[in-house]
């Protein structure tokens, strides 16, 4: 019996699309995990009566409760991105699903710095670089 061997790259081709879907997909709901953190920091600060000093201790002690079971992602310099990412991004809606955590932590450190750009400018800059990396 002599098969079609279009279906084979056919097969592969659904495939590999369908790994890239998931993995965006998951990197999203993971950037969603980190805005929604953020918001719960930020929020959990407002209550603080000094919010320097609560802020201070409340993501250390955070850190300390939970580097342990979840690892590095929630050091308290990590937990400290998330609040930013929040107090820079505070609509959820708003967050773009073609943006990963990486890129988003990028917009993040141009803001920080002082070189403010407008999002749709760093997003097109973020995404030629992107592009770039992908055809090296």
């Amino acid at each position: 019996m002599q098969l079609n061997q279009s279906i084979i790259l056919d097969i592969k081709s659904i495939i590999a699309q369908s790994r890239d879907r998931a993995i965006r997909a998951v990197d999203h709901q993971r950037t969603l995990m980190y805005w929604h953190i953020g918001k719960r920091i930020f929020e959990e600060e407002q209550e603080g009566k000094d919010r320097a000093d609560y802020g201070k201790y409340l993501i250390k002690y955070l850190s300390e409760q939970l580097q342990p079971e979840f690892g590095s992602g929630f050091s308290a310099r990590q937990l400290n991105w998330y609040r930013q990412f929040f107090r820079t991004f505070p609509i959820v809606s708003a967050l773009r699903t073609q943006l990963s955590w990486t890129q988003y932590k990028l917009l993040l450190s141009f803001d920080s710095e002082g070189k403010k750009m407008t999002n749709n400018r760093l997003i097109k800059r973020i995404k030629e670089g992107v592009k770039k990396l992908k055809s090296e």
